[in-house]
């Protein structure tokens, strides 16, 4: 019965994706000769398919263990095993991804045993998006499920590496999974292979040589080490196949306007010319459903639709603050939900985080307080909390911040307008998500942007001690998001800690950060109001950076698949 259930499984491989026309099983050996190049792409498109429900989850798992979001209260969804840490081994969402993965795996694997290289650009074009896609995958399984390249790679496991389906499956019995050094040499070679074979230029809702590039880019910086023990010869591939992409000239950063508005744009659009692959989605095929749980639904209500439950953290609005007030165009993905009359008008009002202490004294947390500002004779300004008059005292009056003494101790707020509330969470939406042709919440992951491949070497250059590079690429994203915030200097005294400031600021909310601070061997800390746990910081040796695999996964397997401790 065993062998039955898995025999249908791995059939299930190649038949359920969502082919255009004619499915997988309609396309024999003579059909396909009949009209290689379209009835490949046909197959092709099943591979690009998966990647629908695949992004989803992707997003998620790579966004949500971060400090860019917080989250309104805690949740039965299976995401919230991304926040809080607490991981579950039978979880639906990781599920999904998995079987996405190794759906696209395997049929990418099999078009490549009916693709002849050489027999034309046109076919070696498909041939080398099938080995972009596989490549890729493992990349982005190797991120979830093994430990990041700095920790024993040639111990510590990665994914089972399975190219297709096994001639005998009756007598199945798949690999365990290989080391995290070997998954990340099988995207790599995947990768080359793509870069070696594609010449077609195409739009970014496909691969192209630069795809390929780009993402070998990021795969040599995740193995590039630590700052305090960094590998150099992956700094300077990861550097080296930047430039590739960059000195191609087929890509540009959008102007400091154009990119405020980026959320908007279709990833092929004319006016998009920074991304480089993206999943693509179009309203056709988005549904009312989509708009309430897909990956903008959870960040804001937008035309009516999206619950609206995740915002902005404390931390990463500290990190806009920084430049000074709203003068970073990277506000324009944020948008505050304030409290109006029917008039429309706004109440000023002062926002601060406080200290949540338990009776014992011991602080457990954090907490938004926010009350209508009052103004005195003298034209200072204060709060009322309860009964008790607070005075505010200027810290910087030019960029609104004020500081207030409560219970003892000093804090430093905003002074504002009244703020709606989800629970006692100020309502800071996030629509770097969401409006892609102003639609509610379409949207269509990006996988690699032109603005990553500076910031990717801005890293490798500090990694390998060359600050003045590292400097002139890291200004160059600065600045169009900062007019006039361009960084002087950049040494081993604060090298480490504007790079890292500015990928998290340029890259939120597109599946970077819960990756980042732990390929680096740093520590997550989230000391800001949440339910997500604020008081524990998770290092880079915790056994929760990496996911479980989902417990049906290993039951079904043909085979043994070890399992995450």
């Amino acid at each position: 019965m065993k062998k039955i259930f898995i025999l249908c499984m791995v059939i299930s491989f190649l038949s359920s994706c969502d082919l255009d026309r004619e499915p997988f099983n309609a396309y024999t050996k003579d059909k396909i000769e009949e009209d290689k190049i379209a009835a490949v792409e046909v197959l092709l498109n099943g591979c690009y398919a998966q990647l629908k429900g695949w992004s989803d989850v992707m997003h998620r798992v790579g966004e949500y263990p971060g400090d860019n979001i917080m989250i309104r209260g805690t949740s039965t969804d299976a995401f919230y095993s991304f926040i809080s840490y607490q991981h579950i081994p039978d979880n639906d969402r990781l599920s999904v991804f998995w079987n996405n993965s190794y759906k696209i795996i395997s049929q990418s694997s099999d078009l490549m045993k009916i693709i002849t290289e050489g027999e034309s650009p046109a076919v070696d074009q498909q041939l080398g998006e099938a080995y972009y896609l596989r490549g890729m995958v493992y990349f982005y399984l190797s991120r979830a499920y093994g430990r990041p390249y700095a920790q024993s790679p040639e111990t510590n496991l990665g994914v089972p590496i399975v190219n297709g389906v096994p001639a005998d499956l009756i007598n199945l019995n798949l690999p365990d999974r290989s080391t995290v050094k070997d998954t990340y040499a099988q995207a790599i070679s995947d990768l080359k292979k793509a870069e070696s074979l594609m010449t077609v230029d195409r739009s970014a809702a496909y691969a192209t040589k630069e795809a390929a590039q780009a993402m070998l880019s990021r795969v040599y910086l995740y193995m590039s080490g630590t700052y305090e023990n960094p590998n150099q010869e992956y700094a300077t591939l990861s550097i080296e196949y930047a430039n590739k992409v960059i000195n191609s000239g087929k890509y540009k950063l959008l102007s400091r306007e154009g990119f405020m508005k980026s959320n908007t744009y279709a990833p092929d659009s004319d006016e998009q010319t920074e991304t480089i692959f993206a999943v693509k989605r179009v309203a056709s095929e988005f549904s009312g459903y989509d708009h309430y749980y897909g990956i903008g639904g959870m960040y804001a209500n937008i035309q009516g639709q999206g619950w609206g439950e995740m915002y902005a953290s404390a931390k990463y609005l500290d990190l806009l603050r920084k430049s000074g007030l709203k003068k970073d165009a990277r506000w324009a993905f944020i948008d505050p939900q304030y409290d109006t009359d029917d008039a429309g008008t706004k109440t000023p009002a002062f926002r601060f985080i406080y200290d949540i202490k338990n009776t014992g004294g011991v602080q457990t947390g954090y907490n938004y307080m926010q009350q209508p500002l009052k103004t005195k004779s003298n034209g200072s300004y204060y709060i009322t909390i309860g009964t008790t008059d607070y005075n505010l005292t200027a810290v910087n009056a030019a960029e609104n911040q004020y500081s207030i003494v409560y219970e003892g101790k000093t804090y430093t707020g905003e002074k504002d307008y009244m703020m709606l509330l989800n629970r006692v969470y100020p309502m800071y939406y996030i629509t770097k998500c969401s409006l892609q042709n102003n639609d509610s919440h379409l949207y269509s992951p990006p996988i690699s942007k032109l603005d990553e491949l500076y910031l990717n070497m801005a890293e490798a250059y500090v990694k390998k001690g060359d600050y003045n590079s590292a400097l002139t690429n890291l200004n160059i994203i600065r600045e169009r998001s900062i007019v006039g915030g361009s960084y002087t200097s950049l040494d081993n005294t604060n090298a480490v800690q504007r790079v890292d400031e500015e990928r998290q600021l340029e890259l939120a909310f597109e599946a970077h950060r819960g990756y980042d601070v732990y390929r680096n061997g740093q520590t997550m800390t989230r000391r800001y109001p949440g339910p997500h746990l604020p008081m524990i910081d998770w290092p880079a040796s915790s056994p929760r950076v990496v996911q479980y695999i989902p417990q049906s996964e290993i039951n079904a397997y043909p085979g043994t698949l070890t399992q995450n401790p």
